[in-house]
């Protein structure tokens, strides 16, 4: 089951390659993200994306933001870093928070206790 979803994935990020492109807003130099310790991976088209960007902002909390739909180069880096943490793809949930490189993913149960993990883990 498990090499059916990775092969999937990998399919389907070869089709958005060929047939997508990427945002140049997407893009930031090596050393912007060297230098940021905080890398939000999600989508535009999220809502829960668009609400933990927002409360990043209001606290003040640098992060470099990768919208994984249209960006497959930091949407394969996301999945890498997920198998390497030992998290199955089929739990994926938008927005993953790359802190000092622990991963955290959204809770769609408890949103408001994902975003203060977030905080706790930037301090």
């Amino acid at each position: 089951m498990r090499i059916l979803i990775v092969l999937s994935v990998f399919v389907f990020t070869i089709c958005q390659n060929l047939f997508s492109q990427t945002k140049s807003s997407d893009s930031i130099t090596i050393e912007e993200e060297k230098t940021n310790n905080i890398i939000v991976y999600g989508s535009d088209t999220c809502h829960y994306c668009i609400d933990a960007k927002s409360f990043l902002k209001e606290k003040n909390i640098v992060y470099v933001y990768y919208d994984v739909d249209v960006n497959l180069e930091k949407q394969n880096e996301m999945v890498i870093k997920l198998q390497e943490a030992g998290i199955p793809l089929d739990a994926i949930s938008l927005p993953i928070i790359d802190v000092h490189g622990k991963l955290i993913m959204n809770n769609v149960a408890d949103f408001d206790g994902f975003l203060k993990k977030v905080v706790e883990k930037t301090k």
